[in-house]
């Protein structure tokens, strides 16, 4: 069995790196600031609240769908009819066009004239070309997270999560099985913007960053791009590395980077300087982030340095954050065994491979990002 170590797609709190997450829909009062809350019956407000939260899963299945049949490609140069993308994309007419009203008004497309459509910035992002494209996401989202969603109950009584009892096995044993939905998830995972609390890392002088799990190579590419002496390699698997190549080719950067085909769960490439590993911790329980940093301590040298780039649990301030981080904590349970941890939690981790932690930073204040880095030496 092959072990699939690429990474969690965020629920698009890494998906830009200014945007802020659209909020939901607010109660009429605000819960901590009312403090006879419970004694007040609810609102026309507040049933108008909570029924946008329970029917925001139809908006998102209409966009997936949309997006799955190609239709924001077809809207790309301008507004068409209704006609028109029925016939391109397959769909019938009438149903497509009452979807189409429905996230028009929505807000997130537009209706130029009777029947015909066109994109708003926000349904841009789901072209194929479009920069940094929430498209592979969106489909994800609305197949494997969708269902995984669906079987929550599973997850609550048990504590195991729900794709494992939808689908037989573990979601990497899953992806092993499946080349076109690693291709998705490949996909959306090289859509993901680099950790912030990057910039407040020294890595002046760097001669070799090996980037672990490091997807498409967009940490990499960032760090040789500041540091033109500095090499790297990058581990992750098949699917992973070769769009790694491409898009490092593409920077220019190709003739510094070595790409390492492999699991992460097996030896790696020793020497580096600094060794990352990004938003790979939290997929998995204690005793595999273990193994995964023991693997890592085997390879770096005496002088060399790990950055662990992760999200601290009760260390994001802004409340809109905060609450779309905890959304991912839950994705996290329903999908995968792994969760968000204290940075107490992680310190044992890398303790118990032979780490000690020198650092701790957040990300900027005004980023998108919500992970802070621990930095680690060898103990």
């Amino acid at each position: 069995m092959t072990v699939h170590d690429t990474r969690t797609p965020d629920l698009g709190a890494d998906q830009s790196d200014a945007a802020d997450p659209a909020p939901a829909p607010a109660p009429a009062i605000d819960p901590a600031s009312d403090p006879a809350l419970d004694e007040r019956a609810p609102s026309i407000a507040d049933r108008a609240a909570l029924f946008g939260v329970l029917t925001g899963g139809w908006t998102a299945q209409c966009l997936y769908a949309l997006a799955k049949l190609g239709v924001p490609d077809l809207l790309a140069a301008g507004p068409r009819p209704v006609e028109d993308l029925a016939a391109e994309c397959g769909a019938d007419r009438r149903a497509l066009r009452r979807v189409l009203n429905a996230v028009t008004a929505a807000g997130l497309f537009r209706e130029t004239a009777p029947g015909t459509f066109a994109l708003t910035p926000v349904t841009r992002l789901l072209c194929r070309d479009a920069t940094r494209s929430s498209r592979p996401s969106a489909i994800m989202f609305g197949e494997e997270v969708y269902q995984s969603f669906g079987a929550i109950m599973h997850t609550l009584r048990t504590g195991e999560p729900a794709f494992e009892q939808l689908y037989g096995k573990g979601f990497y044993d899953y992806l092993d099985d499946d080349p076109q939905l690693t291709a998705v998830f490949s996909a959306a995972m090289g859509n993901a913007a680099v950790p912030a609390a990057l910039a407040g890392c020294d890595l002046s002088g760097l001669g070799t960053v090996v980037d672990v799990g490091g997807g498409d190579g967009g940490l990499l590419g960032k760090v040789l791009t500041r540091h033109p002496a500095a090499r790297g390699i990058l581990v992750d698997l098949p699917e992973a590395v070769e769009q790694a190549r491409a898009k490092l080719t593409a920077a220019g950067l190709d003739q510094r980077v070595t790409v390492a085909p492999g699991s992460f769960f097996d030896p790696l490439p020793t020497g580096g300087d600094v060794y990352t590993l990004s938003r790979v911790l939290h997929n998995w329980d204690d005793e595999q982030a273990v193994a995964i940093l023991r693997r890592v301590r085997e390879a770096v040298p005496d002088h060399g340095r790990l950055l662990v780039f992760e999200r601290l649990e009760g260390r994001t301030p802004d409340p809109a954050r905060a609450a779309q981080a905890q959304l991912i904590d839950v994705l996290m349970l329903v999908m995968l065994d792994g969760r968000d941890r204290t940075e107490e939690e992680y310190r044992g981790l890398l303790d118990a491979a032979g780490f000690e932690v020198r650092s701790v930073r957040a990300a900027p204040l005004h980023s998108s990002s919500t992970e802070s880095v621990l930095e680690a030496t060898p103990r």
